[in-house]
């Protein structure tokens, strides 16, 4: 079967690389002269399983609120006369209770785990070097309050097998050793020891050049401007190279992909969040950290490639807009200074800023859609890198007309009010969830 995947992120590429593998013809199409040239390009390079954890939880609207006077909030909003803006900031407070918390934790963790284990399978069969690192993400927390609010999130871990340790500030330092010259502002932490880390650029530009030799064609510099269908099924992508047809055809292209489906009658409500990185060289690797440690205050992740230091963060609700903010990096740059004052250099480092899709749940929304040969795999936010190959081999398994490895209940467009085909592609003992389930229940 001819398959087209529209977007060349990491998502896009992993799904053409497991698709490929099942014996399909596939075409990938992207605006960009290359891959992984928008999101997956510069982020925090966690895949961190363990960190799976909504936006939406207990408590957020009221740090929301006192993070507006703060200089380095984690969160910025810009005041915008955008409806789906305010739509999408509604349904995510509505998420913002224990019960949802706690379902909506499920279902991410059991994604990021899934996931983290296609992606060892894959970077043994392949050989693949992307400066990859298996030592565990370490959460620092900078008082006792916010250490005893782990609690709920640990709970959760350990109900899904998780494992983590809680350590004191020695605990820590003994993790992260280039934590010493600064242990005294912080009280303790969360190491998750099964994350990894990893350069998702290099690794979807490996990833690809495996596809390329599995047969897969990448049409890059060619814009989309729709996708038609007719009677049920989408009937090709009309592009800039002209009409592009194929058997089936799946959407990954993250926070833009609303202006492709709404057209469509498909409503997925994914919004852009606006973070931004930095990329530092090593120049002192005594001071340097070993692998990620998440701040929790401030939401910024340190995280080790190879000799460079990505330092990335930030949650800016600006539309689509990609301009660099300076106020963005010195937040970064502040956290950075404040826990690695001696790695490296900040201010040659290399400033990026890019969009996660993000849907109000956190939860990505993978599968079937109301057409049988139209199929998703958007909506990860800031686990993309994390969710990237587990979401791509259960894509490819159900287009396959294979039960997929893990449950789908709760991950598809019908937990939002859409409706799933019950056509082609669809294995007949795939537990897909009813469309009467909603999200704001």
């Amino acid at each position: 079967m001819k398959i087209v995947v529209l977007g060349s992120g990491v998502v896009g590429v992993t799904t053409a690389w497991f698709l490929t593998q099942q014996g399909h013809e596939v075409e990938v199409i992207d605006r960009q002269p290359d891959v992984a040239m928008e999101t997956s390009h510069a982020n925090a390079g966690e895949i961190s399983p363990g960190y799976a954890t909504p936006w939406a939880a207990p408590g957020i609207p009221m740090k929301a609120l006192k993070w507006m006077f703060q200089r380095h909030a984690p969160l910025v909003l810009h005041a915008r006369l955008d409806p789906t803006m305010w739509k999408w900031m509604g349904m995510m407070l509505g998420n913002c209770n224990s019960a949802r918390y706690e379902i909506n934790k499920g279902r991410m963790v059991r994604v990021a785990e899934y996931s983290r284990d296609v992606l060892k399978q894959l970077r043994a069969d392949l050989g693949l070097n992307y400066d990859h690192r298996t030592q565990g993400t370490l959460e620092v927390v900078r008082n006792q309050k916010s250490l005893d609010g782990l609690a709920k999130d640990t709970a959760i871990l350990e109900r899904y097998g998780v494992p983590f340790e809680m350590l004191d500030r020695d605990g820590c330092v003994a993790a992260e050793p280039g934590l010493a010259k600064v242990k005294e502002k912080i009280v303790g932490g969360l190491r998750l020891p099964g994350d990894e880390t990893g350069d998702c650029l290099m690794f979807t530009r490996a990833l690809a050049e495996k596809c390329k030799a599995a047969g897969v064609v990448f049409r890059h510099n060619t814009s989309i401007a729709s996708i038609e269908q007719d009677g049920g099924r989408i009937t090709g992508v009309r592009t800039t190279d002209g009409t592009i047809t194929a058997d089936s055809y799946v959407v990954t292209l993250g926070s833009y992909a609303p202006f492709l489906l709404k057209p469509l009658g498909i409503e997925v409500p994914i919004y852009p969040i606006k973070g931004y990185s930095i990329t530092v060289p090593v120049t002192n690797p005594e001071f340097a950290p070993q692998s990620t440690i998440m701040d929790e205050a401030h939401k910024v992740a340190i995280t080790r490639l190879g000799d460079r230091i990505r330092v990335a963060g930030m949650a800016e609700l600006a539309g689509h807009d990609l301009s660099l903010q300076q106020r963005r990096r010195e937040t970064i740059e502040h956290v950075y200074r404040d826990l690695f004052p001696y790695a490296g250099p900040q201010e040659t480092g290399e400033f990026w800023t890019g969009l996660r899709a993000m849907t109000p749940d956190s939860v990505p929304v993978l599968g079937p859609s109301k057409y049988s040969n139209l199929y998703l795999n958007v909506g990860h936010g800031t686990l993309g890198w994390t969710m990237s190959c587990g979401s791509a081999q259960v894509l490819a398994d159900v287009i396959s007309g294979k039960v997929p490895a893990i449950d789908m209940e709760g991950l598809t467009v019908a937990r939002f009010g859409g409706t799933v085909s019950q056509g082609a592609g669809r294995p007949a003992s795939a537990a897909f969830p009813s469309p009467a389930f909603n999200n704001k229940a």
